[in-house]
């Protein structure tokens, strides 16, 4: 089963920078994509970047570009294991909501940050303040 747990929100001031980590596990195929959505209040889930675990090709929202730099670690002694990172810098109040680690198997790119996920962490605040 695949388990997905962040680490690393907060409270952080505009301007500011941020980095959130992904610690998954459970992962029995290595064609999959894993990235990052968040949720403000009151707004619907945003899906913000993802990376191929084959190729480490990565893709972006518009509204993130320039700003929000995903990367991943591969497990030297357990493939099944991979650590995300997503750097946040140039922190804006918008920026603010939960944070949610999501994997899939089949859906790439585009298609990942869409929506539709199969696996999804718990999430975790960021809170950015003006």
């Amino acid at each position: 089963e695949v388990q997905l747990v962040e680490s690393g929100g907060g409270l952080v001031q505009a301007g500011g920078s941020l980095r959130l980590s992904c610690a998954a596990s459970g992962f029995i195929f290595d064609g999959y994509y894993i990235g990052w959505f968040r949720q403000a209040p009151g707004k619907e889930r945003e899906g913000v970047s993802c990376i191929s675990n084959r190729d480490g090709e990565t893709w972006y929202a518009d509204s993130v570009k320039g700003r929000f730099s995903i990367s991943k670690d591969i497990g030297k002694k357990d493939k099944a294991k991979t650590t995300v990172t997503l750097q946040i810098d140039s922190l804006k109040p918008e920026d603010t909501a939960v944070y949610y680690c999501a994997a899939d198997f089949f859906l790439k790119g585009p298609e990942f940050l869409a929506g539709g996920i199969d696996y999804w962490g718990q999430g975790i605040q960021v809170t950015v303040s003006s």
